[in-house]
């Protein structure tokens, strides 16, 4: 599976989520040896639990699969460039390769705001790829915040 095609994935769920009323249009999926191993989106608002962002819920299910708290040679794509909790998190699972469609300058933790991997203190910095299929998620997420203006 290319990268083309995993992000149109990552779309798709994004469209899925927030049809569903789950949170905003925020997909995640996690890729190791071109298998997806998991995928989740955004259930921030359906689980009224604030850590439900879609990285967060794709790492637990992709640690889960492995049995493994590491997710060495996985990638990670997703919709927005990550907050900051969601980077953390990807730096402690050790995951090789980030991709992201939109960056977030308000909330963003990885090429924004805090730039989380290029602090000293951060345990492991992913190979960053931002802007895989920009204009579609950007178009995702301002369709879905000007609904709620």
């Amino acid at each position: 599976m290319d990268g083309t095609s995993i992000m149109r994935r990552v779309i798709e769920l994004s469209r899925q989520g927030s049809e569903a009323g789950h949170g905003g249009p925020f997909g995640c999926v996690i890729v190791k040896d071109g298998e997806v191993l998991a995928e989740a989106y955004n259930e921030v608002l359906a689980s009224k639990d604030p850590t439900a962002h879609a990285e967060m819920l794709a790492i637990r299910a992709a640690a889960a699969a492995l049995r493994a708290e590491r997710l060495t040679d996985c990638d990670v794509y997703v919709t927005l460039e990550p907050c900051p909790m969601c980077a953390g998190a990807l730096s402690f699972a050790r995951i090789r390769r980030l991709y992201y469609g939109a960056a977030d300058p308000k909330g963003g933790a990885v090429d924004s705001g805090v730039r989380l991997f290029a602090s000293p203190t951060c345990h492991h910095r992913p190979d960053v790829y931002g802007g895989l299929a920009e204009q579609e998620a950007a178009a995702l997420l301002r369709e879905f915040f000007a609904e709620r203006r």
